[in-house]
């Protein structure tokens, strides 16, 4: 008889994984370098560091390491609300009638509602360690800048955040537990950078993106001594702390034996599917195991599904560094949807090779499906599931249904990376029958791929 797995299979505190792994230590072509846009050579460390911190730009750059040691005061940190439960979703299974076995990670158990704090933890200690006096940062849906004025508190440095407009005003309680840790929080595009104030005149009325707000944090934290701009998701530095989630979900699936066949991520920029899955995607690079990987992405910004892989800006002002990546294009402005934190034009340099290469797969849901997967994971586990997470449990619902179709029993696992307890607002909508669709057309997505730059 099959051993009975524990609905949650919690690691030890001393379980807690000790490094980050590095998957470009194990990727044959490495992702292409960035690129400084004035003089268009690979960005230099000397070039970074007037950007980001100094130790956060040598992981930036360093493909060869395989493992980095986690610092001790981040590891106590980790430990108010690591490790975190490996959930065996039976609930769900029986609502779906399916022969699959679905597990869940859930990053949800902290304060800021995500698995963003891994990396907001790790990029404000070294910030403070180099003796800086803040951090300037870029929030979608409000995830990211709720853990780093978490993290930043907690080493007594300062944060700014430029919210994108239209999560700003659709998410009022999430911003007031940004400004409750400290933070100071402005709507973006807004009139106090110059770069802000360009894409006003240029975009009258626009209710802003990640690409927008980037710009905006980078221009202030390089105009202002003693402050450097991080990022929450896309670089390689946040994938890097993000492994931490699938290290842990391999030593708790080693525990019981678990074999996955399909794991899922939501992918906005990279750091949920990243952090997720490139533990085990290094066993496949290294031959030792294979899986199917699948990323979930929104259609109201499809960089993986319709964007085109190549050098583009990461922010709408043009003036960050170019990435190769899978894009729609800085100047694209996606639709007003709920998943904001799924709303950045570019996609992590780290799965936009591996995805070219074939390593995994991407689809596309629209924002209606995505909450139909949310309601139905909300009303069998008891969770209510971050917009954004809700692309992966919508993937993992149609793989599940699929082995209902054939009779398979495929173990499916995916990242539940946040709750949605800040998402009334689009939930009221859904639950109203008000929600809408917005896909871009082809003639949208051309027109904003037509202004890369030319390299």
């Amino acid at each position: 008889m099959e051993e009975k797995i524990p609905y949650k299979i919690y690691l030890k505190e001393d379980e807690i994984p000790t490094q980050w792994y590095n998957v470009r230590a194990d990727m044959k072509t490495k992702p292409a370098p960035l690129i400084n846009p004035g003089t268009g050579q690979p960005l230099t460390i000397e070039e970074m560091n007037p950007i980001f911190c100094e130790e956060l730009n040598k992981q930036e750059l360093d493909n060869d390491t395989r493992w980095f040691d986690i610092p001790e005061e981040i590891l106590d940190f980790y430990k108010m609300y690591r490790p975190s439960p490996l959930v065996r979703a039976y609930f769900l299974e029986k609502a779906l009638d399916t022969p699959a076995k679905i597990y869940y990670k859930f990053e949800g158990n902290n304060t800021s509602g995500s698995h963003k704090l891994n990396s907001a933890i790790a990029q404000a200690y070294y910030a403070k360690k180099q003796g800086l006096k803040g951090v300037t940062t870029e929030t979608g849906a409000g995830q990211w800048g709720t853990a780093l004025s978490m993290a930043c508190q907690y080493f007594g440095i300062d944060c700014n955040v430029y919210m994108v407009k239209c999560s700003y005003e659709q998410k009022p309680f999430r911003r007031e537990v940004i400004r409750t840790y400290g933070a100071k929080i402005t709507p973006s595009p807004s009139d106090t950078t110059q770069v802000g104030r360009k894409i006003l005149a240029e975009h009258p009325g626009t209710t802003g993106s990640l690409g927008c707000a980037i710009s905006e944090a980078v221009e202030v934290a390089v105009t202002n001594p003693g402050y450097r701009y991080v990022l929450g998701s896309v670089l390689n530095q946040v994938l890097l702390h993000q492994t931490i989630i699938g290290l842990e979900a391999k030593k708790a699936m080693e525990k019981y034996n678990i074999k996955p066949d399909i794991l899922i991520g939501c992918t906005g920029g990279g750091s949920n599917l990243g952090g997720f899955a490139t533990p085990f995607i290094g066993d496949m690079l290294r031959g030792e195991a294979n899986y199917k990987i699948i990323g979930a992405e929104p259609a109201s910004c499809p960089s993986f599904t319709r964007g085109k892989f190549a050098y583009d800006f990461c922010d709408t002002g043009m003036i960050c560094p170019l990435a190769k990546m899978y894009t729609v294009g800085s100047q694209f402005i996606p639709s007003a949807n709920h998943a904001g934190g799924l709303r950045f034009h570019g996609m992590s340099p780290i799965l936009s090779q591996l995805y070219d290469e074939g390593v995994f797969e991407a689809r596309a849901y629209e924002q209606t499906q995505v909450f139909e997967a949310a309601e139905l994971f909300a009303r069998a586990e008891g969770i209510l599931p971050a917009p954004e997470s809700s692309h992966a449990i919508k993937a993992a619902i149609e793989e599940a249904l699929k082995c209902k179709e054939t009779g398979e029993s495929k173990t499916i696992a995916f990242n539940l990376s946040g709750t949605g307890y800040f998402d009334l607002v689009a939930y009221k909508q859904f639950n109203d029958g008000t929600m809408t669709d917005h896909i871009p057309t082809d003639e949208e997505i051309n027109e904003a791929l037509s202004k890369l730059p030319k390299m």
